[in-house]
Protein backbone atom coordinates (compact mmCIF):
# COMPACT_ATOMS: atom_id res chain seq x y z
CA UNK A 1 0.00 0.00 0.00
CA UNK A 2 1.51 3.26 -0.90
CA UNK A 3 2.36 5.94 1.48
CA UNK A 4 0.35 9.11 1.80
CA UNK A 5 1.65 12.35 -0.12
CA UNK A 6 3.21 14.08 3.18
CA UNK A 7 1.18 18.01 3.45
CA UNK A 8 2.85 21.08 4.03
CA UNK A 9 1.90 22.27 7.33
CA UNK A 10 -0.03 25.95 7.44
CA UNK A 11 3.05 28.34 8.71
CA UNK A 12 4.47 26.73 5.41
CA UNK A 13 2.00 27.43 3.12
CA UNK A 14 2.23 31.10 3.88
CA UNK A 15 5.56 30.96 3.47
CA UNK A 16 5.41 29.92 0.16
CA UNK A 17 1.94 31.90 -0.73
CA UNK A 18 2.51 34.51 -3.21
CA UNK A 19 3.41 37.95 -1.82
CA UNK A 20 1.65 41.27 -2.13
CA UNK A 21 4.03 44.02 -2.88
CA UNK A 22 2.82 47.28 -2.06
CA UNK A 23 3.32 49.67 -5.55
CA UNK A 24 4.39 53.28 -5.24
CA UNK A 25 3.81 55.54 -8.00
CA UNK A 26 6.55 57.70 -10.03
CA UNK A 27 5.32 60.83 -8.00
CA UNK A 28 4.95 63.64 -10.37
CA UNK A 29 3.57 61.32 -13.48
CA UNK A 30 0.32 60.53 -15.02
CA UNK A 31 0.72 56.94 -16.76
CA UNK A 32 4.13 54.66 -16.66
CA UNK A 33 4.63 52.93 -19.89
CA UNK A 34 7.06 49.74 -20.26
CA UNK A 35 8.96 49.43 -23.41
CA UNK A 36 10.55 46.03 -23.20
CA UNK A 37 11.92 43.80 -25.59
CA UNK A 38 13.25 40.54 -23.84
CA UNK A 39 15.75 40.39 -26.30
CA UNK A 40 19.01 42.54 -27.19
CA UNK A 41 19.24 44.25 -30.03
CA UNK A 42 15.75 44.96 -31.36
CA UNK A 43 15.70 48.74 -31.40
CA UNK A 44 13.95 48.69 -28.14
CA UNK A 45 15.97 52.00 -27.13
CA UNK A 46 15.82 53.86 -30.52
CA UNK A 47 11.91 53.02 -30.27
CA UNK A 48 11.75 54.66 -26.71
CA UNK A 49 13.24 57.60 -27.54
CA UNK A 50 11.74 58.15 -30.58
CA UNK A 51 7.81 57.53 -28.97
CA UNK A 52 8.89 59.66 -26.12
CA UNK A 53 9.55 62.79 -28.52
CA UNK A 54 6.40 61.62 -30.66
CA UNK A 55 4.52 61.76 -27.14
CA UNK A 56 5.72 65.18 -26.66
CA UNK A 57 5.28 66.36 -29.81
CA UNK A 58 1.40 65.49 -29.46
CA UNK A 59 1.55 68.29 -27.06
CA UNK A 60 2.50 65.51 -23.74
CA UNK A 61 4.63 66.26 -20.79
CA UNK A 62 6.97 63.37 -21.07
CA UNK A 63 9.85 61.58 -19.14
CA UNK A 64 12.57 58.87 -20.45
CA UNK A 65 13.73 56.46 -17.72
CA UNK A 66 16.36 54.43 -18.30
CA UNK A 67 15.80 51.29 -16.61
CA UNK A 68 19.17 49.51 -18.32
CA UNK A 69 21.66 49.61 -15.64
CA UNK A 70 23.77 47.34 -17.10
CA UNK A 71 23.89 48.82 -20.86
CA UNK A 72 22.15 52.46 -20.61
CA UNK A 73 21.81 53.79 -24.08
CA UNK A 74 19.40 57.34 -23.13
CA UNK A 75 22.73 59.07 -22.66
CA UNK A 76 24.17 58.27 -26.03
CA UNK A 77 21.18 59.31 -27.99
CA UNK A 78 20.04 62.12 -26.46
CA UNK A 79 23.67 63.36 -26.16
CA UNK A 80 23.97 64.37 -22.45
CA UNK A 81 26.96 64.70 -21.26
CA UNK A 82 26.23 65.90 -17.34
CA UNK A 83 25.44 64.67 -14.21
CA UNK A 84 21.82 65.56 -12.83
CA UNK A 85 21.98 67.87 -9.96
CA UNK A 86 21.11 66.28 -6.37
CA UNK A 87 20.86 67.67 -2.58
CA UNK A 88 21.89 64.40 -1.19
CA UNK A 89 18.60 62.84 -1.07
CA UNK A 90 16.63 63.56 -3.96
CA UNK A 91 17.86 63.98 -8.20
CA UNK A 92 17.00 66.11 -10.64
CA UNK A 93 15.97 64.34 -13.76
CA UNK A 94 18.50 66.25 -16.79
CA UNK A 95 15.96 67.63 -20.13
CA UNK A 96 16.50 67.07 -22.94
CA UNK A 97 14.34 68.37 -26.09
CA UNK A 98 12.05 69.03 -23.50
CA UNK A 99 12.39 65.45 -22.27
CA UNK A 100 12.95 64.74 -18.65
CA UNK A 101 15.41 62.09 -18.37
CA UNK A 102 17.16 59.72 -15.87
CA UNK A 103 19.82 56.74 -16.73
CA UNK A 104 22.21 55.75 -14.52
CA UNK A 105 24.87 56.87 -17.34
CA UNK A 106 24.39 60.35 -16.05
CA UNK A 107 26.06 59.17 -12.83
CA UNK A 108 28.95 56.29 -13.92
CA UNK A 109 31.86 56.62 -16.01
CA UNK A 110 30.23 54.90 -19.49
CA UNK A 111 33.83 53.55 -20.51
CA UNK A 112 33.06 51.15 -16.51
CA UNK A 113 30.79 48.27 -16.75
CA UNK A 114 28.23 48.23 -14.13
CA UNK A 115 29.43 44.53 -11.67
CA UNK A 116 25.80 44.94 -9.86
CA UNK A 117 24.54 42.11 -8.39
CA UNK A 118 21.01 41.98 -7.84
CA UNK A 119 20.11 44.18 -4.75
CA UNK A 120 22.29 47.22 -5.93
CA UNK A 121 20.34 46.98 -9.23
CA UNK A 122 16.79 46.60 -7.05
CA UNK A 123 18.14 50.10 -5.16
CA UNK A 124 18.97 51.71 -8.00
CA UNK A 125 15.37 51.21 -9.75
CA UNK A 126 14.07 52.62 -6.20
CA UNK A 127 16.12 55.74 -6.30
CA UNK A 128 14.93 56.03 -9.91
CA UNK A 129 11.36 55.75 -9.26
CA UNK A 130 11.04 57.23 -6.05
CA UNK A 131 13.54 59.79 -5.26
CA UNK A 132 14.20 61.63 -8.78
CA UNK A 133 12.36 65.01 -8.91
CA UNK A 134 9.86 64.09 -11.95
CA UNK A 135 7.54 67.27 -12.71
CA UNK A 136 3.97 67.07 -13.91
CA UNK A 137 4.41 64.22 -16.64
CA UNK A 138 1.68 63.00 -18.53
CA UNK A 139 3.89 59.66 -19.30
CA UNK A 140 7.16 57.87 -18.30
CA UNK A 141 8.19 55.92 -21.18
CA UNK A 142 10.45 53.56 -19.12
CA UNK A 143 13.51 51.79 -20.88
CA UNK A 144 13.53 48.01 -20.17
CA UNK A 145 16.81 46.59 -20.36
CA UNK A 146 16.79 42.58 -22.38
CA UNK A 147 15.50 39.55 -20.25
CA UNK A 148 12.88 39.32 -17.70
CA UNK A 149 15.47 39.63 -14.48
CA UNK A 150 15.60 41.27 -11.44
CA UNK A 151 14.91 44.87 -13.21
CA UNK A 152 11.60 44.16 -14.98
CA UNK A 153 10.70 41.97 -11.33
CA UNK A 154 11.77 45.25 -9.25
CA UNK A 155 9.60 47.52 -11.73
CA UNK A 156 6.70 45.64 -12.07
CA UNK A 157 6.43 44.53 -7.79
CA UNK A 158 7.40 48.49 -6.76
CA UNK A 159 5.23 50.83 -9.50
CA UNK A 160 2.27 50.65 -11.16
CA UNK A 161 2.35 49.77 -14.67
CA UNK A 162 -0.08 51.81 -17.19
CA UNK A 163 0.63 49.26 -19.54
CA UNK A 164 3.99 47.87 -21.86
CA UNK A 165 4.83 47.83 -25.21
CA UNK A 166 6.58 44.89 -26.83
CA UNK A 167 9.28 45.37 -29.52
CA UNK A 168 10.28 42.58 -32.07
CA UNK A 169 11.48 41.94 -35.20
CA UNK A 170 10.05 39.93 -37.36
CA UNK A 171 12.70 36.68 -36.99
CA UNK A 172 11.64 33.90 -35.04
CA UNK A 173 14.66 33.87 -32.62
CA UNK A 174 13.70 37.57 -31.57
CA UNK A 175 9.60 36.37 -31.76
CA UNK A 176 10.54 33.42 -29.12
CA UNK A 177 12.07 36.06 -26.48
CA UNK A 178 9.32 38.30 -27.76
CA UNK A 179 6.66 35.79 -26.73
CA UNK A 180 8.29 35.33 -23.17
CA UNK A 181 8.04 39.10 -22.63
CA UNK A 182 4.30 39.13 -23.69
CA UNK A 183 3.87 36.39 -20.81
CA UNK A 184 5.83 37.90 -18.36
CA UNK A 185 3.68 41.28 -18.32
CA UNK A 186 0.61 39.19 -18.39
CA UNK A 187 1.53 36.45 -15.46
CA UNK A 188 -0.96 36.33 -12.72
CA UNK A 189 1.01 37.77 -10.40
CA UNK A 190 1.83 40.87 -12.74
CA UNK A 191 -0.87 41.65 -14.37
CA UNK A 192 0.44 44.82 -16.35
CA UNK A 193 -1.74 45.36 -19.80
CA UNK A 194 0.45 44.84 -22.86
CA UNK A 195 -0.44 47.70 -24.92
CA UNK A 196 0.54 46.25 -28.26
CA UNK A 197 3.61 44.54 -30.28
CA UNK A 198 6.05 46.56 -32.48
CA UNK A 199 7.31 44.72 -35.50
CA UNK A 200 11.05 46.76 -35.88
CA UNK A 201 13.54 46.29 -39.15
CA UNK A 202 10.03 44.83 -40.44
CA UNK A 203 11.54 45.10 -44.10
CA UNK A 204 14.09 47.16 -46.51
CA UNK A 205 13.23 49.51 -48.84
CA UNK A 206 16.38 50.96 -51.28
CA UNK A 207 16.17 54.87 -52.00
CA UNK A 208 16.44 53.92 -55.64
CA UNK A 209 13.44 51.50 -55.55
CA UNK A 210 10.48 53.10 -53.44
CA UNK A 211 8.10 50.33 -54.33
CA UNK A 212 10.31 47.28 -53.48
CA UNK A 213 10.27 45.87 -49.80
CA UNK A 214 13.37 43.34 -48.66
CA UNK A 215 12.28 41.11 -45.81
CA UNK A 216 15.76 40.75 -44.14
CA UNK A 217 14.70 39.39 -40.84
CA UNK A 218 11.21 37.33 -42.14
CA UNK A 219 8.30 38.63 -42.90
CA UNK A 220 4.82 39.75 -40.21
CA UNK A 221 6.31 37.28 -37.89
CA UNK A 222 5.30 40.02 -34.78
CA UNK A 223 1.73 40.29 -36.53
CA UNK A 224 1.54 36.32 -36.31
CA UNK A 225 2.37 36.72 -32.44
CA UNK A 226 0.08 39.61 -32.33
CA UNK A 227 -2.46 37.00 -33.50
CA UNK A 228 -1.84 34.37 -31.76
CA UNK A 229 -1.78 36.12 -28.54
CA UNK A 230 -4.81 38.20 -28.96
CA UNK A 231 -2.96 41.96 -28.55
CA UNK A 232 -2.33 44.89 -30.93
CA UNK A 233 0.19 45.02 -33.59
CA UNK A 234 0.97 48.52 -33.04
CA UNK A 235 3.63 49.32 -35.79
CA UNK A 236 5.42 47.79 -38.49
CA UNK A 237 8.91 49.71 -38.45
CA UNK A 238 11.31 49.35 -41.58
CA UNK A 239 15.00 49.31 -41.70
CA UNK A 240 15.65 53.12 -42.29
CA UNK A 241 19.82 53.70 -42.50
CA UNK A 242 18.54 57.89 -40.77
CA UNK A 243 17.04 56.12 -37.82
CA UNK A 244 20.44 54.53 -36.81
CA UNK A 245 22.29 57.86 -38.04
CA UNK A 246 20.20 59.75 -36.14
CA UNK A 247 20.42 57.29 -33.14
CA UNK A 248 24.16 57.71 -33.14
CA UNK A 249 24.01 61.51 -33.08
CA UNK A 250 22.09 62.08 -30.27
CA UNK A 251 19.68 63.52 -32.35
CA UNK A 252 16.44 61.16 -32.94
CA UNK A 253 14.60 60.95 -36.22
CA UNK A 254 11.59 62.19 -35.25
CA UNK A 255 13.17 65.58 -34.90
CA UNK A 256 13.86 65.47 -38.84
CA UNK A 257 9.70 66.26 -39.10
CA UNK A 258 8.99 66.05 -42.65
CA UNK A 259 10.57 62.58 -42.67
CA UNK A 260 8.14 59.05 -43.27
CA UNK A 261 9.48 57.83 -40.22
CA UNK A 262 8.86 60.41 -38.41
CA UNK A 263 5.30 60.80 -39.17
CA UNK A 264 4.76 57.52 -39.20
CA UNK A 265 6.38 57.41 -35.23
CA UNK A 266 4.05 60.68 -34.79
CA UNK A 267 0.88 58.49 -35.56
CA UNK A 268 1.97 56.12 -33.22
CA UNK A 269 2.13 58.35 -30.69
CA UNK A 270 -1.68 59.84 -31.47
CA UNK A 271 -2.91 55.85 -31.10
CA UNK A 272 -1.10 55.45 -28.26
CA UNK A 273 -2.72 58.42 -26.11
CA UNK A 274 -6.14 57.36 -27.92
CA UNK A 275 -5.89 53.87 -26.65
CA UNK A 276 -4.53 55.48 -23.22
CA UNK A 277 -7.90 57.15 -23.07
CA UNK A 278 -9.85 54.31 -24.00
CA UNK A 279 -8.92 52.47 -21.19
CA UNK A 280 -9.34 55.71 -18.81
CA UNK A 281 -12.78 54.25 -17.22
CA UNK A 282 -10.54 50.93 -16.46
CA UNK A 283 -7.46 52.02 -15.11
CA UNK A 284 -6.61 55.15 -13.18
CA UNK A 285 -3.51 57.31 -13.25
CA UNK A 286 -0.45 56.48 -11.88
CA UNK A 287 0.10 59.51 -9.83
CA UNK A 288 -3.04 62.18 -9.48
CA UNK A 289 -1.80 65.30 -11.42
CA UNK A 290 -3.90 68.46 -11.22
CA UNK A 291 -4.99 69.10 -15.03
CA UNK A 292 -7.87 70.75 -16.90
CA UNK A 293 -8.09 67.78 -18.93
CA UNK A 294 -9.85 65.00 -17.81
CA UNK A 295 -8.57 62.66 -20.63
CA UNK A 296 -5.48 62.78 -23.29
CA UNK A 297 -2.49 65.23 -21.86
CA UNK A 298 -2.40 68.02 -19.73
CA UNK A 299 -0.51 70.73 -22.08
Amino acid sequence: MPKEKPELSEAMRKKMGGKTFVKNPILGTKFTIAISSAKGGVGKSTFATNIALALKKTGCKVGLLDADIYGPSIPKMFDINEKPQSDGKSLSPITKYDIQCMSIGFLADQQTPMMWRGPMVTSAIKTFTQKVLWKDLDFIIVDMPPGTGDIHLSLVQSIPLTGAIVVSTPQPIALADARKGVNMFLMESINVPVLGIIENMAYFTPEDMPNKKYYIFGKEGAKELAEQMNIELLAEIPIVQSVREAADAGRPAILQIDSPIAKSFLTLAKNVVAMIDKRNTKIKPTQAVKTTHSRGCSN
